[in-house]
């Protein structure tokens, strides 16, 4: 039976080094669910690795230590074991604010009965920041739902809307101006409420499914 690991590689920078190292990983039947540059420092990068393998992983840590290219790997916990799933929620400071409380309140209860649950905010406002942040949380590791919490959202902000669902990301909207609310999953009017859902929403300790509700405005 194999399990999930989670690897920190320090080696030296260059062409062709990360190809090394992915190379060594396939040779070992590693399956890598999560690659993440972390650092540059001089002539050397740290790279994260998440990956399944069909055994326990030492082999895959001897051979990888004995690459001429590599500094060091270190063992690390799945950054899902520790973090576990994003809630991320963007817009206006005060609104921003609102929803995180109910957010960070709902995560922490699940995350007592041994759920993984984190909560990422980022006060922003203009049109063109927003539709880039919210295109932007389709490539974040780990990231489940959006809330977008302001007072006006519209134009290509509900376009950027319309294409991370379509890749799979929940989206709740403040109940706002402009054509926002009308491209997201729910509409909540509440912004405490709002944070609630979005973890009730993803939480595998919740028996909430958006998929079951018989209307989407709240």
């Amino acid at each position: 039976m194999g399990e999930r690991i989670a690897l920190l590689v320090r080696a030296r920078s260059g062409t062709g080094v990360l190809a090394q190292l992915t190379g060594t990983i396939a040779r070992h039947e590693g399956d890598i669910t999560s690659v993440e540059i972390v650092a540059i420092e001089g002539d050397t990068t740290r790279v994260s690795f998440e990956l399944d393998l069909p055994g326990s992983g030492e082999a895959l840590v001897e051979e990888l230590r004995g690459l001429e290219a590599v500094r060091e790997v270190r063992r690390e916990k799945s950054l899902m074991k520790i973090y576990g799933k994003r809630i991320i929620i963007m817009g206006g400071g005060a609104q921003v604010g609102q929803v995180a409380i109910g957010a960070i309140s709902e995560a922490d209860r699940h995350n007592i009965r041994g759920e993984h649950i984190s909560v990422d905010t980022i006060p922003l406002v203009g049109e063109q920041s927003l539709a880039e942040a919210v295109r932007g949380v389709a490539r974040l590791p780990r990231a489940r739902a959006l809330v977008l919490a302001g007072s006006l959202m519209g134009g290509e902000i509900e376009t950027a809307v319309r294409e991370v669902r379509a890749q799979g990301l929940l989206v709740i909207s403040l109940n706002m101006a402009g054509s926002v609310p009308e491209a997201a999953d729910l509409v909540v009017t509440d912004p405490v409420q709002a944070g609630v859902m979005a973890v009730m929403a993803v939480a595998d300790t919740a028996k909430f499914n958006v998929a079951r509700l018989k209307r989407r405005e709240f």
